[in-house]
């Protein structure tokens, strides 16, 4: 009976929002004084939003009972502010949300994870509740409706039975028929040289008569599929690596099925990073390789450097990392997914399947941002009746993967759950791991909007790792802060070359300058330093390593 019990509950409240939200909400019930305040303001904003909307009616100016957030883009329309109606029901809308808040404060016992998952609850439905979310009570939809004499809505209605029997009710998020693999994302030339059971190896082709010696081997997350770092022509961070004379190598994991459900870390860090570094260095014959690693990936590669400083393994040359964890005391709003009972709930489910759902993975970090990531869909898609549109990124996030269970579960559980890896207690292939004898140079990208990867969080390899650390705070969030090419809008910070870096973040940003350009430039400039003599570009493969076959391979499409 209590395995029953547990695998529903796994199932409808995963992440175990209802009894936090009634813990926060009876500790409510014991502070009268917070309550009161609560309605006072709810019936004080309740009372001003007709009188502001009578006197917009008449053409007097009138404050609104709650400033509208000029970031919020789902009341942009003239409608909202210029149609007393319309201004009236946002306003409501907003004097909801902030009773909502001003609820939850009222039981906050300060940082704790009931008042983290209550937050995030209450946040789903408020989010949900959005007056935009609804036919009659958004503008945009009933004008859309009138100019297309009703066929908006059908075409809508069409749209949303579609996304109910094919993507369990969620809207569609992007249009990706016209994106295909080596041709619009992963399209940087290059060949399959090595294959093992998780992982392809793939060199790419050299774009300049000559290059440094040291090579790149890029490690990206199995959470996703590689091509963040190669997404497309112009946005592919392999791609700007080449044509600055590096000669790179990525590593593309395959998508674990049912079979792989006993794969581990240990196995991760064997076939996933050893075999294909030992490939890299036999191809090209050079004695440093400099990693470059993306989330789990950077962190992976990071281990894997400890990994062989314990071992007196010295190839590895410099580590860049981006939007990385090592540190995850703070793991931020992903905190609330990664407690102790909700990894319980959740080996529950991936032992029914032997493996974490890619839909399972893709609506956790939806959920992270539902109001961009979930509701934004549904107007312009269930009742405008309009196709989701083509973006490469949202391609790439919608091409999901699996995670085995018991490598997903004992990386949640030891890193997430008890933040082994800073403490110098997390054993990876034998070897209890010590960051600070990872000597290399590195080169720490975080971005100032990631909601995965807090940037102060990453920071924290300021001060664990043991070499020199550039860190640099990029412009965007979690994927714009990777996918992050020259542009006029790109920027970054960073403290001048030479200066001790504060191990404090928020010491570190007041120290830091901006830059207008793109961190893919600094650090092109940063690795070459470092990348050794330049020299005739390796052949593709070698008699050992012949290619198998053309990138992106086989396995990033499984």
């Amino acid at each position: 009976m209590t395995g029953a019990v547990r695998t529903t509950q796994a199932k409808l409240d995963p992440l175990g929002l209802v009894p936090a939200a009634g813990t926060v909400l009876s500790r409510a019930a014991g502070n009268p004084v917070g309550l009161v305040g609560a309605a006072t303001r709810l019936a004080t904003g309740l009372a001003l939003t007709p009188v502001a909307a009578a006197a917009r009616s008449l053409g007097l100016p009138a404050h609104p009972a709650v400033e509208p957030d000029p970031r919020d883009r789902r009341f942009s329309d003239p409608t909202w502010e210029g149609n007393p109606a319309f201004f009236a029901l946002q306003q409501l809308y907003a004097v909801a949300c902030r009773y909502a808040d001003d609820v939850l404060a009222a039981g906050n016992r300060g940082d704790d994870l009931a008042d983290q998952k209550a937050h995030f609850a209450a946040r789903l439905v408020t989010e949900a509740l959005a007056p935009t979310n609804f036919p009659l009570t958004n503008p945009e939809v009933l004008v859309r409706g009138l100019q297309t004499g009703g066929l908006s809505y059908l075409q809508g209605l069409r749209l949303a039975l579609e996304d109910l029997r094919e993507r369990g009710g969620v809207p569609e998020q992007v249009d990706a028929s016209g994106f295909e693999l080596g041709r619009d994302l992963a399209a940087t030339e290059g060949k399959v040289i090595f294959r093992n059971d998780l992982i392809e190896l793939i060199q790419y082709a050299p774009q300049t008569d000559q290059v440094h010696e040291v090579p790149i081997l890029c490690s990206p997350p199995w959470i996703n599929k590689y091509y963040v770092m190669d997404l497309a022509p112009t946005r592919s961070f392999v791609e700007w690596a080449i044509q600055h004379q590096r000669t790179v190598f990525m590593i593309s994991y395959r998508n674990p099925d049912e079979s792989m459900r006993d794969l581990t870390m240990d196995d991760y860090l064997k076939q996933g990073v050893l075999a294909p570094l030992d490939v890299v260095t036999a191809v090209t014959g050079s004695e440093k390789v400099d990693l470059v690693g993306v989330c789990l990936g950077g962190a992976l590669a990071t281990m894997a450097a400890a990994h062989l400083a314990a071992r007196g393994d010295e190839r590895i040359g410099s580590i860049t990392t981006m939007n990385t964890l090592l540190d995850y005391s703070d793991p931020g709003e992903l905190g609330c997914m990664v407690d102790a009972d909700t990894l319980e709930r959740l080996t529950v489910r991936m032992a029914e399947t032997g493996f974490l759902a890619s839909e399972d993975m893709a609506m956790a970090f939806n959920l992270l941002r539902p109001r961009d990531l979930i509701f934004r869909y549904v107007p312009s898609r269930w009742f405008k009746g309009e196709q989701a549109p083509a973006f490469d990124i949202l391609a790439w996030n919608s091409d999901a993967t699996r995670m085995p269970a018991a490598m997903h579960g004992t990386y949640l559980r030891d890193l997430y759950g008890d933040n082994l890896l800073a403490k110098g207690e997390y054993a990876l292939g034998g070897i209890t791991l010590d960051l600070s004898t990872v000597t290399a140079d590195a080169y720490v990208v975080g971005a100032v909007n990631d909601h995965i990867v807090p940037w102060l969080s990453s920071h924290a390899a300021t001060r664990l790792l043991g070499g020199q650390v550039r860190y640099v705070l990029s412009s965007g969030g979690h994927i714009a802060g990777i996918v992050n090419p020259p542009s006029p809008k790109a920027w970054y910070e960073a403290i001048p070359l030479g200066t001790d870096t504060p191990t404090d973040g928020d010491l570190w940003r007041e120290a830091a300058t901006r830059h207008t350009e793109s961190w893919w430039e600094d650090w092109a400039r940063w690795s070459t330093e470092r990348a050794g003599a330049l020299t005739r570009p390796p052949r593709m493969g070698s008699r050992k390593y012949r290619p198998l076959g053309d990138a992106p391979g086989d396995y990033v499409r499984g």
